[in-house]
């Protein structure tokens, strides 16, 4: 089959479109044809090596297909099945196997590219504003990219909630995107600090969304209100440097968490909750998902496009 391996972390030009052995799936694991692939920061953090995998692999973690072969001791998920799955390396290739365990149904009217478009991310945005902090009517809200697959994510799953959604972009088209999800105010990354108090009224918001990094925490950890809470759950810009938790109770008592989403789908039962408010908001259309294609082979382009933020909404592999 046709897969994209690593041989030696590096650049985008690391990627490889080459072809491997058909995966065969174990004890508890499922083979499933790879009908799409979600392209994630996190793909990029593995072919770079900060994120270190002993090589050669095959990269994505994210996708959706079809169930052509199950292994032993294998129970809920039958050949056939419509899947989807986040979280499992080897995801950008033509076949996967996956954990039965982390295999997600799919409803019936929903594509494999929308699924494989807002697994990872749509999980993401749940545990974000209904657990890391649970979002409520009336509360002003941060989200950082907010034109981005994530940002637009974050920002209708706000606005279902009741809250206010501040978002900051890069360019007035993605600042238009932004508006169309739901965000009641967007604004330039230059001083959106200061921006963002006027808008509030001097107090700041509640919560900060960060998935940027380095080159917004500062103006993040500004923006917040007494013991508000940023949530930086990634660093598209490069890591936030060490600092002094001093800092936090001289801004207010702050808080501050770097979540990720394995601990929020750490139980099965925890996972598919999630992916039925998810995949349930999708088909309904009360959550839209916006997504650009590539096919497989030009997996070096998308991640090009998606470090040099020439992108909105979400990027997805076709085998």
């Amino acid at each position: 089959m046709h897969a994209i391996a690593v041989s030696r972390p590096g650049g985008s030009s690391a990627l490889e479109y080459t072809e491997v052995p058909d995966p065969e799936p174990g004890p508890g694991e499922v083979l499933v044809d790879v009908a799409a692939a979600g392209v994630n920061f996190i793909d990029v953090y593995h072919r770079e090596g900060r994120y270190p995998i002993p090589t050669p692999f095959v990269l994505g973690s994210e996708g959706a297909g079809t169930v052509s072969g199950v292994g032993p001791d294998v129970t809920g998920v039958a050949i056939g099945d419509r899947v989807g799955w986040q979280g499992v390396l080897g995801s950008y290739a033509e076949k996967a196997v996956i954990p039965a365990a982390r295999a997600i149904p799919l409803p019936d009217d929903l594509s494999f590219e929308l699924a494989a478009a807002v697994l990872l991310q749509g999980l993401t945005a749940h545990y974000l504003t209904h657990s890391t902090y649970e979002v409520k009517t009336g509360d002003d809200v941060l989200v950082h990219a907010a034109a981005g697959g994530m940002g637009l994510l974050l920002t209708q799953m706000v606005k279902l909630r009741g809250g206010r959604v501040i978002g900051t972009v890069s360019t007035e088209e993605k600042g238009k995107l932004a508006r169309e999800a739901g965000a009641d105010d967007v604004l330039p990354y230059e001083g959106f600090a200061e921006a963002v108090r006027e808008l509030t009224g001097g107090e700041g918001v509640h919560v900060v969304y960060d998935g940027v990094g380095a080159t917004t925490f500062d103006g993040g950890l500004a923006s917040l209100r007494p013991r508000g809470l940023m949530a930086l759950y990634g660093a598209a810009s490069g890591p936030v440097p060490p600092f002094d938790p001093q800092r936090l109770n001289q801004a207010g008592s702050l808080f501050l968490t770097r979540p990720t989403l394995v601990h929020y789908v750490a139980k099965r039962e925890e996972l598919l909750a999630r992916a039925d408010d998810v995949l349930g908001w999708v088909a309904s259309g009360a959550l839209k998902v916006r997504s650009s294609r590539y096919s497989l082979a030009d997996a070096k382009k998308a991640h090009d496009d998606l470090e040099g933020r020439h992108t909105t909404g979400k990027l997805v592999l076709i085998p």
